[in-house]
């Protein structure tokens, strides 16, 4: 198949119409991260907090994505049936999703709320950073539950392509959670001053709400008539290992890249903690560009499995390379800005001069290294959607465990060339994923994988 760099308006159209609503609601996320970190670099002891808040963050995303990886298997399946015309089927895929997160998110919201100390703990060697940490993750985790039970629904929307509904959802529970983090890490308007920890309970409050949004919705006549999906409520053995058999290697990787930033940041602590602050400021930073990625992403999967579904495997395929493009134009956009203002994005997020100076140098670096993710992050998308979840899940460990990491620490420690050592082996890992996903799409063994 012959690939062309310009983009294609008509199919350009189709992603865009899918993406957009999926990358805004994907972007009021960024902001909140981005607002969290900045509410929290303005207390009193920013270095000692926004080193916990960035280990109590990844620690709790570790976790937490080995079940939200769920929406990736509800999605996927949902879309096959939406794209065969079985909308009743796609209903009963929602309803086995739906059991099977409530269930989760109750077992293991409580786990991870008693263990909150334990956990952070481990990544960190200074009481000072798990102690504020553990505050943060306990009431992250309170709302693990509405999470999950969220999660399902986000999969069926973006499986019908109704990825409006996921946008309004976020923009809420992401209003909701400034709005609670004003009150709540600062003690305005007579709320307790909370600090680190109200950023969590701020993020749990928008989280409930946002799964009460969800289910408002699903009683809409448009979706509950045609989809029938609280009708017939029961377990289907095939359905869950379909859901568990997709969902199962994505959580794998996940928790893998997450576990691997945990990592990194530990990396980045061995060397200070100020360059573990300015590792956090500027993971923070790349949400800009990530966030959106996976808004691509989705509606790479949204549309490959339509047309898989529907046998129309060339329409798949142009749709792949489509929405990879469109998603390149995007970060070499956000990677001029990265390069060229650093300071002006860092300043967003702190004012902690200290921090600030450490940060500067290694935005840049990452900022050219994320040109490449497009690619990476998106075809990856479409190959779980044909089914190559396993391929991509041994992909993204051995390029991070085995490459990125290993050169992270030699740079930084043996080689003694701190921070932006260990920053230096971003691009070796993004260039290098990129290429495996790229090289594995442009096979087209995937087209004959079934879900």
């Amino acid at each position: 198949m012959k690939i062309s760099l310009l983009p294609d308006q008509r199919l350009s159209r189709q992603v865009i119409k899918i993406a957009a609503p999926a990358i805004a609601g994907l972007s009021s996320q960024m902001v909140v991260s981005v607002v969290d970190t900045a509410m929290v670099g303005r207390l009193h002891n920013a270095d000692t907090a926004l080193a916990a808040m960035g280990l109590g963050l990844l620690a709790t995303w570790a976790i937490v994505s080995i079940f939200s990886s769920l929406a990736t298997g509800t999605h996927v399946l949902v879309a096959r049936r939406h794209g065969e015309g079985d909308k009743p089927g796609a209903g009963r895929v929602l309803n086995n999703s739906l059991i099977i997160c409530t269930v989760l998110g109750i077992v293991f919201g409580g786990l991870g709320y008693v263990f909150s100390f334990e956990i952070i703990h481990f990544f960190s060697s200074d009481i000072e950073v798990s102690v504020a940490g553990s505050g943060y993750m306990m009431y992250r985790f309170i709302g693990l539950p509405f999470f999950l039970i969220s999660v399902s629904y986000r999969g069926f929307f973006y499986g019908i392509g109704r990825t409006n509904i996921f946008m309004i959802s976020a923009i809420i529970m992401n209003l909701l959670n400034i709005i609670f983090n004003y009150l709540l890490i600062f003690g305005n308007l007579g709320f307790p001053r909370m600090e680190l920890a109200g950023a969590g309970l701020a993020s749990t409050i928008g989280i409930v709400v946002s799964a009460l949004f969800f289910i408002f919705v699903t009683f809409v006549r448009n979706y509950r008539i045609p989809y029938r999906y609280y009708k017939d409520i029961h377990l289907s053995g095939s359905i869950i290992r379909s859901i568990v058999g997709i969902s199962l290697p994505v959580s794998g990787q996940n928790v893998f890249i997450l576990g691997g930033f945990l990592v990194f940041l530990a990396i980045n602590g061995i060397v200070g903690t100020v360059e573990q602050a300015a590792a956090q400021v500027v993971i923070t930073a790349l949400f800009i560009s990530f966030m959106p990625l996976f808004g691509f992403g989705i509606a790479a999967q949204t549309l490959i499995g339509h047309h898989m579904g529907n046998k129309k495997m060339f329409l798949a395929q142009s749709y792949g390379y489509e929405t990879a493009k469109l998603g390149t134009i995007f970060t070499i956009a956000v990677g001029f800005i990265f390069v060229v203002f650093p300071q002006y994005v860092l300043l967003i997020i702190t004012t902690n001069d200290t921090v600030l100076d450490a940060a500067v140098p290694i935005l840049r670096v990452a900022g050219l290294a994320q040109v490449f993710y497009g690619v990476g992050i998106i075809l990856a998308n479409a190959l779980q959607a044909a089914g190559a979840m396993i391929f991509v899940m041994t992909s993204e460990i051995l390029t991070h465990w085995i490459v990125f990491l290993p050169l992270a620490y030699v740079f930084a420690v043996p080689l003694e060339l701190g921070a932006m050592g260990a920053w230096m082996a971003l691009p070796v890992y993004i260039t290098m994923y990129s290429g495996i996903m790229f090289l594995k799409f442009r096979s087209g063994g995937w087209k004959k994988l079934q879900v």
